[in-house]
């Protein structure tokens, strides 16, 4: 799946687009920080990979608030995109995960 204007999603156009959207996520969904990890970053993605996207909240939120993200995010970028929050990285695979991020 290709963004609005067809091209192909990379991960620094990801990047870019959730950078200019980062004030409004952080109003409506008090989110302190946004990086993305993955197939995307490693150039790896194929055609229905998902975007994966660690996320850091002020205050944690419900189930929902955080399904509403993960929505619009995906709505946003084009592509599904699997949200992740930090504070629920397992260590077995956090290091991997925040060694490889990009943040925005």
């Amino acid at each position: 799946m290709g963004n609005a204007k067809g091209k192909a999603m990379n991960a620094q156009m990801a990047a870019s687009r959730l950078r200019l959207e980062l004030p409004r996520l952080r109003r409506e969904y008090a989110v302190v920080s946004l990086g993305l990890f993955g197939s995307y970053v490693r150039g790896e993605q194929r055609k229905g990979s998902d975007l994966d996207v660690l996320v850091e909240f002020a205050d944690v939120p419900g189930m929902l608030k955080f399904l509403d993200l993960e929505r619009d995010l995906s709505h946003l970028l084009g592509v599904p995109v699997d949200l992740v929050q930090k504070e629920a990285l397992k260590p077995s695979i956090g290091k991997r995960i925040l060694e490889e991020v990009l943040s925005i």
